[in-house]
């Protein structure tokens, strides 16, 4: 197998860097896509606030993205502090079982309608902006009056009319660059709660 030039693989590497700087400088001129960041922030830190839950949710890289929002807020960021209650739909049981027994669509709705309140909030991460189960949990979600914030990468009027926040990130052509926004939105997510919860974390710092 012919092995590629080592300027091929420069070319390449340097290419990948622009192209997610650029995605990211659309984020960063983006004024709606940040103002929607900001809102997601204030309502995550008002349901944290009651009390309520949190739960998160994506399919394959998403579903990454998801659990590592879960297990930082659970677990810790960038200093220790008190755990958040927050849960990623990942529990292999729960998923198998009803993707054997429902269909996939409903995998991520049926565990909300087992463990979602009135008041709790579902975060859904959909790059392409049309995974069914994305929607299906999302009006699961609203029909029990629960808050959603969705993160998709393409616009979608029907995710955005079930959203209580909508946050779109176009990133290019191919998903990882939005998987690359939606990670960097989820870290600016949990840095506000942290700042609002425990500022004497961030004491000093800009």
């Amino acid at each position: 197998m012919k092995q590629p030039v080592k300027q091929d693989l420069k070319q390449h590497i340097n290419a990948s860097l622009v192209e997610a700087q650029q995605a990211l400088n659309a984020l960063l001129t983006n004024d709606a896509a940040l103002q929607s960041i900001e809102q997601a922030a204030d309502l995550l830190i008002d349901v944290f606030e009651r009390k309520g839950r949190v739960y998160s949710c994506g399919n394959g890289g998403s579903m990454c993205d998801a659990m590592h929002f879960a297990e930082e807020l659970t677990g810790r960021y960038r200093l220790d502090r008190a755990a958040l209650g927050a849960t990623a739909i990942s529990d292999a049981g729960h998923l198998t079982c009803v993707g054997n027994d429902h269909g996939y669509e409903q995998v991520f709705s049926r565990y909300i309608e087992g463990h979602g309140r009135a008041g709790d909030c579902l975060v859904a991460l959909s790059t392409s902006g049309t995974s069914k189960n994305i929607i299906r949990a999302a009006q699961t979600a609203r029909d029990l009056g629960m808050h959603v914030i969705v993160l998709s990468g393409k616009q979608s009027e029907l995710l955005a009319s079930l959203s209580s926040v909508y946050i779109c990130t176009p990133g290019g052509t191919f998903a990882d660059r939005v998987q690359e926004l939606h990670i960097k939105v989820l870290h600016i997510l949990i840095e506000l709660i942290e700042r609002h919860f425990f500022p004497e974390n961030y004491a000093g710092k800009a």
